[in-house]
Parts: structure tokens; sequence; C-alpha cells
């Protein structure tokens, strides 16, 4: 009887060492995953697009998933750099600028495609149609309004690419300034208060809807603008597509999850892609740090001059 409880025994011992603990499911403590919202259209627009999408990828995680607008892009940064954010989508610019503040923070996972399969955009120019603004040269001694100081297309791009033409944005324009987003940027020039803003677009597909893609279609989208109202009156060489964003010290499971559920979005939830890529595009692409290494210098030279 000893030896064949000992030899159970033994056994016993040789099966539970053999067994791997089971690691505790991340989803045990992790709280809610937070999306940060860049500002640049009006709060509830935003809510109303990403609704969808909050529920969708919370169901794709197995975790509550929270959506953070934020009223400039400045928030967004902040919130990623602290922690307080999982997810965003950003411009190149803005991630530029997180990635300058801390490179081992965030990494760029995901950019959108569009309806071509192509990776870029444009930043524009326009004036009211009827103010008789034609041209760059016509804006000289003119008001302009950039987006938002941390925007790719409606700061950093088209006040470099003036710059390099041999425009100083100091001295060329009336004055500047910044009109608190893209949609308000145009809003003001609708309304009379600038003579031109800087905005984006992909330049792609039907002008009088405000192409495939951008600020211009959404505004169309939303009963804001007709085309008719404006002219694009300068367009830059090609933006590359912004990023979607992941904290660094995400859960690597929960990381495949949010790439998957992106990748998968167009095919499977085409309506939700729809409202929360503002226009027509083609899904979303695989992208790493590369992509943006233009940008990220651009931002760099940027930062230096000003110091």
């Amino acid at each position: 009887m000893t030896n064949t409880v000992s030899g159970v025994a033994a056994t016993l011992a040789i099966l539970l060492t053999s067994v791997a603990p089971v690691a505790a499911d991340w989803r045990a403590d992790f709280g809610t995953y937070n999306v940060g919202l860049l500002g640049g259209e009006n709060e509830a627009d935003r809510l109303r697009r990403y609704d969808c999408f909050a529920n969708l990828l919370g169901d794709a995680l197995g975790v509550p998933v929270e959506l953070f607008p934020a009223s400039d892009y400045a928030g967004v940064m902040q919130g990623l750099l602290a922690g307080q954010l999982h997810q965003a989508g950003m411009g190149a610019s803005g991630y530029a600028g997180v990635y300058l503040q801390d490179s081992d923070a965030v990494s760029p996972v995901l950019t959108t495609k569009n309806v071509d399969d192509s990776l870029g955009y444009y930043s524009v120019i326009v004036t009211r149609a009827d103010s008789g603004l034609a041209s760059l040269d016509d804006l000289q001694g003119q008001t302009l309004a950039f987006a938002d100081p941390n925007s790719t297309s409606g700061y950093l791009v088209p006040r470099s690419e003036l710059e390099r033409a041999g425009i100083d944005t100091e001295t060329y324009f009336e004055s500047t300034g910044f009109g608190g987003g893209h949609e308000q940027g145009v809003v003001a020039v609708l309304q009379g208060q600038y003579d031109a803003a800087a905005t984006w677009s992909s330049m792609m597909g039907e002008a009088s809807e405000g192409y495939t893609r951008g600020n211009l279609r959404r505004m169309v989208d939303n009963g804001l603008l007709d085309m008719s109202e404006v002219n694009v009156i300068w367009q830059s060489s090609l933006i590359p597509n912004g990023p979607t964003v992941l904290r660094n010290d995400l859960p690597e499971e929960a990381r495949q999850l949010v790439i998957d559920f992106h990748l998968g979005m167009k095919d499977n939830h085409p309506d939700c892609y729809a409202d929360t890529v503002g226009g027509d595009g083609n899904g979303y692409a695989e992208v790493d740090h590369g992509f943006y290494e233009g940008i990220v210098a651009m931002r760099e030279a940027e930062l230096a001059g000003s110091r």
C-alpha cells in the first residue's frame, strides 16, 4: 500500500511540474481601453462618427473602449505621452512631436489607404470663391489661417514648403494665425475672418464632393460646405497619410487584436469604416517608424529654427 501511495504521489508530482503555469489574462486589471480623437472637427460629430468604432473595438478586445476627444492636437499628444491614452489616429507631425519627446512611448502601426491603395494626401490652401484670390500671388498682404501648430497639413508642411519657395510667412502675409482646427479654419474663411486657410485633402475623385477624403469632404458630408464656395489655390507635395499609433507598453495580445481589427474593418464593418475614416478609402496598411522619418526630420528642423 505504501509503495502504491508513494507511486501515485510521484506521478502527480511529475504531472504538476510538467504543466506550465497559466498566465493571468491582461484584461483582469486593464480597465478601459482609451482612444484619443484629434481636434479639428466639432466634438459632437467626432463622437457620433466613432460611436460604432468604440463598440466594435470593445467587442474585439473584450474590454470597454472609451473615446477621448481633445480640443487640439496637443491634448492627444500629451495623453499618449502620459500613458492616459492607449491609441490615437494622428497626423504625421503629431506623431513626430511625440517621438521627439519620447521615442519609446508609442509606435505607428497602421495608416489609411486611399481608393487606389496609395498612402498619401496633400495640404491645400483655400479661399472664398467670391474673394478674387485665385493664387499665392493674390495672397500677398492677406491673412492666412493655419489649422493647429501640431498639424502636418495645416501648418508644418505648408509653412515649410512656402518658405522653401521663398515666401517668408511672417512678412508675406498681413498676418497668420491658428483657426483652432481644419474645420474651424475653413469656416473662418467662409465667414470672412481670414482670407485663406490651410487644410487637407486627398485631391482624388470629384471636386464637387470635396474629393474622396479630407477635411473638405468631411465638411461637405456634414452639410458645412458647398465646394462652389471655395477655391483651392495651392497644393503641397505628397504627405504620408497619418498613423494610428499604439502605446508600446500595451500587452502584445491587445496590440495584435487592435491591428487585426483595423485591417479587417473595411470588409467586416464597411459602414463604420466609412464613418470613421470620413469619406472613401481602401482599408488600412501596416507601417512603421520608417514611413515617417521625413516628417520627423522636418519637425525637428522646425523646432530647431524656433529656438
